[in-house]
């Protein structure tokens, strides 16, 4: 037997033997890593592939028969976007081609073709698959994944079910038309075929039994394919992987029949089957070795407690969510003691849970969002794994009518880095405990009736969500959260002034104080180069325009209306460049609109209503391209601020048609609007104001305006609300959507 010993004295005596000068010890202990490392990768590389475990070397020469097979097939690729293909080249070496791989146990001969396009933004090959393929009699693994490829006829080339060498097929995410093929049936040397998310259509064929070798089948997500007799998958005698998500399978009453005469299965993966039922029974259970069942998104129905999977203690990942299962969650729940991931999320708040968990010492991630009908906090908690190792990382119960004070006590599950229990009734204060959980990085606690004062967080939070409920009191002089991205402490009742260790957050990108008893000015925070949203609008903050925020390039949504700001509004406003949203209404700013604020060309929201302003209205109000068509929404921009909006689960009102209007997240990204309302704004309406061809509101009523009403108002087609007074004008000349004609005194008559 090998001796570990003398490999370790070799790796450390080399700075400690005294014969050899240090710099020579030095060299021979890195030539001794470099060489033990290459070894090791090349054992590691060899073992990947064991049915190809001689490939490419110096020795190996490409056939030529296969040569100008492999040439025909390019020839047939009528766009090769990524240059995949450049080194196929005639009279060259094939085996050193990119994507090919020779092999000296068959001669030389080509065994395995991977031009799979999974890294590419878009399919790097198109054209056909040509029959030349035919002439690789020894090639076992075929990938063309990922790739715009299809036969003479636009469907998948009957041909390749003649390639009986092959044992890897990957077609997936090749856009084929036509019915689902019979004659993969033909390769009974496979054991790994990929067809997902192809664009098949029809019944499966019973051919496909034919697939004794078979180990991994993937036919998920395929455009419109169904079945109705899954009895050929009982003849897979050796399979571990199956997935046919989204294949329809509303008529399979046999399914757990049919895998329970597999013993070698592994993974299950039936969502979106539209299976009509989990209520079987099985007298002799033979998954012994399933590790992973996935069921979610078929509509069962049915009590929980009676489908047939319970019993399955090898399961590592169980997902049920969708599935609107019902009633008590059995007990046998709590004996599967390899469970590592449950998902049992969106099942229509009907289910309750009181097995004890405490004996699931490998479980990571639990997920029962919008499931349970109700449940005390404190119970559930104490019923969670006890083990001193636990490796609970995720636990999201959000929506599920919780009530109860959360315990003061975290100690079984310190390990949690996720921790969500949103809309939620749960009482009493925040645990003092959670300063144990030194792994927390998303905690996730709003809509809920916590009360008493927010505590230290543990330094490892990266994400604080605690808007809608009764926290009070002052915030901590030192949060001691370094890492913190977002804190949401919106419509609570927090008081004092927001302490100076908040600056220390360099990664805060979104801060939301809104809604609460905040005052004082804000605090000074220079260094905040990540910050993209600061939301501290209804609150008693007061000062100057925060200096601060000249430095704050990145900010996109600022929102400090309803507060006692006072002073004018900096010429640097300007420089805030990807600003989107800007309000500050409600305040006691006064002096000139800076013309520097129509820098801000990504400006889609102004709102400066119910100030001091006074001036004229800047004719270059026409430099705010992010409301004109000059710059299109629904880009990916837009998507990334209305995503992490959405995380505050705010809202954010706008005063328009003489209501309140709320926009949430996505109606954020379609806001365009100007409200310069109820200040002492002096002059005409430029002109210039009608080029803002996608302003959807505007709002000048209750000013000191005079003069004309621009002519080309009318071509301002996305108008949904103007305040004005053109009670006396053809109603026709007017955007169709236009209501709300307000006290605007402007006596001329329209040009």
């Amino acid at each position: 037997m090998l001796r570990e010993q003398p490999f370790i004295t070799l790796i450390m005596d080399p700075c400690s033997t005294p014969p050899m000068h240090r710099s020579a010890a030095r060299f021979t202990f890195l030539l001794i890593a470099v060489t033990c490392c290459s070894f090791f990768f090349l054992v590691a590389h060899a073992q990947k592939q064991p049915a190809l475990a001689s490939e490419n070397n110096v020795s190996t020469r490409c056939v030529p028969r296969e040569r100008e097979a492999l040439l025909a097939f390019k020839h047939g690729i009528s766009n090769d976007s990524t240059n995949l293909l450049a080194t196929w080249r005639p009279g060259q070496d094939c085996c050193r081609w990119t994507g090919v791989t020779c092999s000296n146990q068959t001669g030389g001969h080509v065994v395995k073709l991977d031009l799979n396009g999974a890294f590419s933004f878009y399919p790097p090959l198109v054209g056909q698959i040509s029959p030349s393929l035919l002439s690789l009699d020894y090639l076992e693994y075929l990938d063309l994944s990922s790739n715009n490829l299809e036969g003479s006829n636009g469907s998948v080339p009957e041909f390749l079910g003649s390639m009986k060498s092959l044992r890897h097929l990957d077609l997936s995410y090749v856009p084929f038309s036509g019915r689902f093929p019979s004659h993969f049936g033909n390769l009974t040397n496979l054991e790994y075929l990929d067809l997902s998310f192809t664009t098949f259509f029809g019944t499966l064929p019973p051919q496909l039994g034919n697939l004794s070798k078979l180990l991994h089948l993937d036919l998920s997500w395929m455009q419109s394919v169904q079945s109705t007799d899954i009895s050929w998958i009982s003849h897979l005698h050796v399979l571990e992987y199956i997935d046919m998500s989204n294949i329809t399978l509303n008529s399979i009453v046999n399914l757990p029949i049919v895998a329970n005469m597999i013993p070698t299965l592994k993974h299950i993966i039936l969502s979106n089957c539209s299976l009509p039922s989990a209520n079987q029974s099985i007298a002799h259970l033979n998954l012994t070795e399933l590790e992973d069942l996935d069921l979610s998104g078929n509509y069962f129905g049915h009590p929980v407690a009676s489908c047939w999977f319970w019993n399955v203690t090898s399961m590592k990942s169980l997902r049920l969510d969708g599935t609107y299962l019902h009633g008590p969650i059995p007990d046998a729940l709590g004996g599967m003691v390899s469970l590592q991931h449950l998902d049992f999320s969106y099942n229509g708040n009907a289910a309750t849970m009181t097995v004890d968990l405490n004996n699931l010492c490998k479980l990571q991630t639990m997920y029962l969002d919008s499931s349970l009908s109700s449940g005390n906090i404190t119970e559930f908690v104490e019923k969670l794994p006890q083990c001193a190792s636990s490796k609970l990382s995720v636990l999201s119960s959000p929506s599920n009518n919780m009530t109860g004070t959360f315990p003061n006590t975290m100690e079984h599950i310190i390990s949690l880095i996720t921790l969500i229990l949103t809309n939620n009734s749960i009482s009493g204060a925040i645990p003092p405990g959670i300063w144990n959980c030194t792994s927390l990085e998303y905690f996730h606690f709003g809509s809920n009736r916590l009360s008493g004062q927010i505590p230290l967080l543990p330094r490892s939070l990266r994400i604080f969500e605690v808007p809608m409920n009764f926290l009070s009191g002052v915030l901590p002089l030192e949060l001691e959260a370094p890492n913190l991205q977002n804190l949401i402490l919106s419509f609570n009742y927090i008081t004092g002034e927001v302490p100076r260790s908040i600056c220390e957050s360099q990664r805060m990108a979104f801060l939301d104080l809104s809604n609460n008893l905040f005052e004082g000015e804000l605090p000074h925070c220079p260094r905040m180069p990540n910050l993209r949203f600061l939301l501290a609008s209804n609150n008693s903050f007061s000062g100057k325009f925060p200096s601060w925020l000249q430095s704050s390039s990145s900010l996109v949504f600022l929102d400090l209306s309803w507060n006692k700001f006072y002073g004018s509004l900096p010429t640097w406003i300007g420089d805030m460049v990807n600003l989107r949203i800007l309000h500050l209404s409600h305040n006691t700013f006064d002096g000139d609109i800076p013309v520097n604020i129509t820098d801000l060309t990504r400006l889609q929201y102004l709102n400066l209503a119910a100030n001091n302003i006074s001036g004229l209205i800047p004719p270059s109000l026409s430099n705010l391209d992010g409301m004109t068509l000059k710059h299109p929404s629904g880009s990916s921009e837009d998507n990334s601020y209305s995503m992490a909006f959405d995380e505050s689960q705010d809202l954010f009102s706008l005063v328009m048609k003489s209501e309140v209007l709320k926009y949430g997240a996505h109606g954020l990204v379609a806001l365009i609007g100007i409200d310069l309302s109820l200040n002492n704004l002096t002059g005409g309406i430029p002109n210039e104001i009608t080029s803002l061809s996608i302003l959807s509101n505007l709002n000048l009523s209750w000013n000191h305006l005079s003069g004309k009403i621009p002519a080309n108002t009318g071509s301002m087609k996305s108008m949904e609300s103007l305040a004005r007074p053109l009670k006396e004008q053809p109603f026709w000349r007017y955007p169709t959507k236009l209501v709300g004609f307000d006290i605007f005194k402007l006596p001329g008559p329209v040009i």
